[in-house]
This record gives structure tokens, sequence and C-alpha cells, in this order.
């Protein structure tokens, strides 16, 4: 029976030859991946023990902890959650990684993107392990189940093949890429499905553009998002793997509940209106509209290529008078890899703040804004009161846009920017 990637890697995560969409099966995940936030992880460890009767979690190998919110902390209750979680971790065997970085990147760099691996966390922006053959979805609250049985109940759900065709022009980069998804297929278009994509595009795409348009799989809808492994891939995860598995394609007669194809040949840089994720526009449209202050981070776009663009259209510049850009790094590897490039210094000479890896700049905790101030970020949601007040403006972009707007106080295109970086290095090789 042909099958779909999701369906072989369920099939084998149930103990089962095959299974078909609709089918309600009990799944064993490879790796079960949480944060610490009020009112998931304590939840949990007090649930586990209080209403199941259990004092250790079975196999606890398959667990990871990340420490990634709430960095440092700023008030006692937030210090006594990563308390709870640290203690946790350690009474069961369980790793907690601290300050590394945003988890869902760095459990790509601990080697739980493992091709073929089923994977569970409840926040759904671990799709982004699908850049790695990895069918990773969010359970929300369902993750306890992983807790408690080793195993998690679900719905087998169909899967949307999208191929993406053409060339990338200059300045076009992954968030514009997945964005202009949501603008062609609709926001709701792949609900409760799973997708896989693949194309030219994707074979040209870097292993972080990937991961940027598998962690938005949300944003249409969809369960999660896959990429089958290629030479790309097994080149990143060799000796990083924590478990062996076969990675896994899908048959070439294989079933999908629909097929998309989209050229994105002609595609020009976008930007993502408020008030809602949905709210593809062309970034040509909207240029010149006054905004003031900038992020560059989150687990969408925080990686060396994000940072690096930036520094080509910051290099030698600097920022707008009175412009807030934050740039923080997705994971402290990634970090230190741009600091060893000179990266971190092209930004901080520009004006730009760095802070260290953490998700409180995405959700606004930190660098909130006030009312009538309007951002351009590359972080994953624009709903109001995202990164401040409720009458504030989010504008999402790529890494470049945010640069570009940061160097003139206003929504910019970086493409001439970017066009006279390639020509002095052009000069200078």
């Amino acid at each position: 029976m042909p099958q779909t990637m999701t369906e072989k890697i369920l099939a084998r995560a149930c103990g089962r030859q095959s299974v078909k969409p609709g089918d309600e099966v009990t799944a064993r995940p490879d790796f079960v991946i949480s944060y610490d936030f009020p009112g998931y992880t304590d939840v949990f460890f007090k649930e586990t023990r209080e209403d199941f009767g259990i004092e250790k979690v079975s196999s606890p190998e398959r667990f990871v902890l990340f420490i990634d919110h709430m960095v440092p902390a700023a008030a006692p209750k937030e210090e006594e959650l990563h308390k709870i979680t640290r203690a946790w971790g350690k009474e069961q065997g369980v790793p907690v990684y601290e300050r590394e970085g945003i988890g869902h990147q760095v459990s790509a760099e601990l080697g739980y993107a493992t091709p073929g691996a089923f994977v569970v966390h409840f926040d759904g922006h671990v799709s982004q392990l699908g850049a790695f053959g990895t069918f990773a979805f969010g359970a929300r609250k369902g993750v306890i189940e992983s807790f408690v049985t080793e195993r998690v109940t679900m719905t087998v759900p169909a899967t949307v093949k999208v191929e993406l065709l053409g060339t990338l022009q200059p300045g076009v980069m992954a968030r514009d890429v997945f964005h202009h998804m949501v603008r062609v297929m609709g926001p709701a278009s792949c609900r409760f499905k799973a997708v896989e994509i693949c194309g030219p595009v994707i074979d040209a795409m870097s292993i972080e553009g990937r991961q940027t348009i598998c962690g938005q799989a949300m944003f249409l809808g969809a369960t999660t998002m896959l990429i089958a492994p290629d030479a790309k891939t097994m080149a990143y995860v060799a000796g990083r793997s924590k478990v062996a598995l076969e990675p896994v394609h899908p048959d070439p007669d294989a079933v999908y509940e629909q097929v998309v194809r989209i050229d994105v040949s002609s595609l020009e840089p976008i930007v993502v209106v408020p008030p809602s994720p949905a709210n593809t526009r062309d970034l040509k449209d909207h240029v010149g509209l006054e905004v003031h202050t900038g992020y560059l981070g989150s687990c969408a776009s925080g990686r060396l290529e994000d940072l690096r663009v930036a520094a080509d259209v910051l290099r030698g510049r600097h920022i707008q008078p009175g412009f807030q850009l934050h740039v923080v790094p997705t994971s402290k590897a990634i970090m230190a890899a741009a600091a060893r490039e000179g990266l971190i210094e092209v930004l901080v000479e520009a004006g730009a703040f760095i802070s260290s890896p953490s998700c409180d700049y995405c959700f606004g905790r930190i660098a909130t804004m006030s009312d009538g101030q309007r951002a351009v970020s590359t972080g994953t949601l624009n709903t109001p009161g995202r990164m401040g007040s409720v009458d504030s403006e989010i504008y999402i972009c790529n890494a470049a846009v945010v640069a570009a707007s940061a160097l003139e106080g206003r929504i910019a295109d970086p493409r001439p920017y970017l066009a006279e970086a390639a020509a002095a290095a052009g000069a200078a090789a």
C-alpha cells in the first residue's frame, strides 16, 4: 500500500504495517519535548504524580526540557517555575537545557530532529523539525498522555503535497515563500492535515530556510509540515541523531488529499500586516510607512542566514536615531558562530541591541511597545498585544526588510542595499 511520509512514520510509531487518513491510532513518540511555561509543564508534573500516581516517567531518555522563556527571570514566581523544572528533570533523569537558546532550534542541534522520528510537544512551532523529515506536532495538553502512558492517541491526518517551483529572486527569503503559500492556499487550507513540501525551491534552499517554512505550518491550519531528507539533511544530522532510524520518503505513488503547485519565480518581498498572520501583502505597497522598532529573532528567523543578510544591509551604516533594533539569535551556538564571522560586530556598530537567545522578545515580555507604535518583526505572530500594547502594530517581514527599515525608520525595500553589498563583495573578490 503506497504511503506518504506521515503515514509511514505513524505506522511505525504505532507498530502497524500501514495506516490511512482517519485511522484512530495510539502511537509511541520517539521524543517528548517541552519548555517550562505556567499552566503546562508545571501542571504536567503535578498531574502525573497526583492524578495518575506515577512517580517516575518511563523511558526518561525520550524526554527533554528547555528553559527558554522568562530568561532571565524578572520576578520570583518565574524563577520558582524554573526551579520546579530543574528539580523535576533531576529527579526523573530527564535533561534540562537552560540558556542554550530557543528549544525548537536547540532540539535540532542536539539531535532530536531525527529523520523518520515521531515527536510531540505542546507548542505547534515544533513542526520546524519537519525540515529534517521528522513528524513533529503540537498536541497541546494532550502531551500529558505521553507522560503517563508513553503513547498518544491521535487521528492520522490526511496529507497535502505542496510543490514549490521556480527560482527565488534576490532579496526574497524563506519567510516570503511561506507567507506567499498562505496567500495562495488560504490560512485554513490545510486544517488538521499534514503538509509535505518539495520541489526545486526546497531542493535549493538551506536547512535554515526549510526550518523557517516548516515551523510556520500552523498558519496554514496544518498539524505539521515535512520535507523528505536529502544530502543536506543527512549531512546536518550525521553524528547528532539521538536514535537510529531509517530516513522516510514518500512512495512515488502515495495518495495525497491534494497536490498544490506554486511558482515563486516572480515573488517579491512581502509583509504580513496586522492584525492577522493571514494578511500577506506585497512589501512595495507598504514602503514608507513609519515604524519605531524592529525585532530580528524568534524560532522562525534568527538563524545565521538571517543575521548575515541583516549585516549585509547594515554594514557601514547606522540605524535611524530613535529606532530600536533588537537582534536575538535563535541559539547560543548560532550567536557564537555569528560572533566568529564578525556579524555581531557589524550589527552592534550599526546600533542594534543584541540579546542572548530567548523567546521573550517574541511574546512581548521584553522590549514591549506602547500605544501607537509599529514594529517590523521576524517573530511568529502579529496579533494585537503580541509585543505590548493592543494599540500597537506588528508588520511581519524577512530579516533584510527589518534591517533596511531600521536604517530608514520606515518600512523599506532591502534590495538596493543588498545589491550594493553584492557589488562591493564582487569588487573585493
